[in-house]
């Protein structure tokens, strides 16, 4: 009788936490709901892409684990064997090319928004942005941030931008680099530089709409921001990606990227 018993314990025991599980994950319960989604996405969807895996989570019962970074870093790791499930570049360049090197699923590169840059400054710097790059002109100006524009997409069309506006030459010695762009953003915020070129994303967010002020460079100053996105074929999590794909370009996700400002692909 106690082996029966005990054995009736166990089973309600497993019962009681299956459900709560279901409870927890909209009552669907798959191998892939126990298994993270790997994501690599650029740094000027830092904001952007919290409040998306946010949501999806929340909608979906998968976890997402995120990686923000450059594209050009990311897309290095790739090549390499980076264990990701979905590359989301700011340069569409990147996923293309590994799409020419068969490391994408097949069909599932697409252009996911058109992004764009801004003269960024802390208010604490009192730099009147609303003149545009000419306000880099100024001598008392000494350190202006943007990404490496080695690896980050962000940082070559700002230094498009400046060559746009002939101001460059002036003022390439005075360029701090950061890592990518929200590192660059992190620079101008701290103080540690007076002034910067970032992107229009992380302008604005709630955190840097109050830290200070920025004048959105215009689109023809420097090549389109074309930003694209693609499934890795290495991925386990195949079925899963092409979820998020898809929240990401329905009503909701549409609605978060066109708050932080991308323009979204017709």
């Amino acid at each position: 009788m106690f082996v029966v018993n005990y054995r009736r314990m166990i089973a309600r025991a497993c019962a009681i936490v299956l459900i709560g599980l279901m409870a927890a994950t909209g009552g669907a319960l798959t191998s892939a709901d126990a298994e993270e989604l790997k994501i690599a996405a650029a740094s000027d969807l830092n904001f952007a892409m919290k409040d998306l895996v946010a949501e999806y989570e929340k909608a979906s019962g998968h976890h997402v684990k995120l990686s923000l970074g450059s594209s050009g870093n990311f897309y290095a790791q790739i090549q390499n064997g980076a264990p990701f499930d979905l590359y989301f570049s700011a340069d569409i360049g990147y996923p293309k090319k590994l799409e020419e090197a068969g490391l994408i699923v097949p069909g599932s590169l697409y252009r996911y928004a058109v992004g764009r840059i801004v003269l960024w400054t802390n208010h604490t710097s009192h730099r009147d942005v609303s003149k545009g790059l000419e306000v880099l002109r100024d001598p008392a100006i000494k350190k202006i941030a943007i990404a490496n524009p080695k690896h980050a997409p962000y940082g070559r069309a700002a230094v498009a931008a400046m060559e746009h506006y002939n101001v460059y030459q002036l003022v390439k010695d005075r360029l701090i680099l950061g890592e990518n762009i929200s590192q660059a953003a992190q620079f101008i915020e701290s103080g540690a530089c007076d002034i910067g070129i970032i992107a229009l994303s992380l302008a604005l967010a709630p955190t840097m709409k109050a830290a200070g002020a920025y004048w959105e460079i215009p689109s023809n100053a420097h090549p389109p921001l074309e930003q694209g996105a693609a499934i890795l074929k290495s991925s386990k999590q195949q079925e899963v990606a092409k979820q998020f794909v898809e929240f990401m370009q329905d009503k909701r996700g549409q609605e978060i990227m066109t708050r932080y400002g991308f323009t979204l692909p017709q």
